[in-house]
């Protein structure tokens, strides 16, 4: 994209602090577990989960940690990726793992594997993996495991460990936030207005979409 790179926060749901994206997966570490005895009065039981962090693959600014049960399958992970980041008008995904590709609508001319696989049987601490949301104006994202733990949530829901606070970006006219994107205009730094710029803009309203929290944002009708 046309954005200028920025310095990236993100904010810990666990207790509130805000740091800068490479001292995050050091605080949860410590903080999730005093956050889940504090909680529990007692020790994770037997379940484990995977720390996953998971980021634009190209935009790094964008970034999540997740907890995610490792009873949970691919399909429920990616199904949290489409609710918060990627969903706009259910296009297709997929992974990548290792060389093997999982996909919602396997193509057997591709010897696609299904979605509905446990993340104890493809995923390990250390692994990196690919996540790709529609296949046309696709968004890019790159997941690692950073470790595997015991945990106390229950089922096969994701726990959202921290976030990317909002990026500031700047309108490639005036310089004050961004508030809007012209989809046509989106890989160049003139396409990024505030709202009094977006009135000048040539394109058109009818080509803005908002600009959002996520790596998805001023792609195909994509609105957060």
């Amino acid at each position: 994209m046309g954005k200028k790179k920025v310095a990236s926060s993100g904010k810990c749901t666990l207790c509130g602090s805000v740091l800068d994206k490479a001292a995050m997966t050091k605080h949860l570490a410590a903080c999730r577990e005093k956050n889940d005895a504090m909680a529990s009065g007692v020790r994770p039981g037997p379940a484990t989960a995977f720390h996953v962090l998971v980021e634009g693959r190209y935009q790094p600014e964008y970034w999540m940690h997740l907890e995610v049960p490792s009873r949970a399958s691919l399909e429920v992970l990616d199904g949290f990726l489409r609710d918060v980041w990627l969903e706009c008008c259910g296009h297709l995904s997929a992974f990548r793992i290792e060389g093997i590709t999982y996909s919602a609508e396997p193509m057997d001319d591709f010897e696609d594997e299904m979605m509905n696989i446990a993340l104890s049987e493809v995923l390990r601490p250390g692994l990196k993996f690919h996540h790709e949301y529609d296949f046309g104006s696709t968004t890019h994202l790159v997941g690692k495991v950073i470790a595997e733990r015991e945990t106390r949530l229950k089922g096969k829901g994701i726990r959202l460990l921290a976030r990317n606070e909002p990026p500031v970006i700047p309108c490639g006219k005036c310089g004050q936030p961004a508030e809007q994107v012209c989809a046509g205009c989106a890989y160049e730094a003139s396409g990024w207005l505030c709202k009094a710029c977006a009135r000048q803009h040539a394109c058109g309203a009818d080509m803005f979409l908002p600009v959002v929290n996520s790596p998805r944002v001023g792609v195909c009708g994509y609105t957060g």
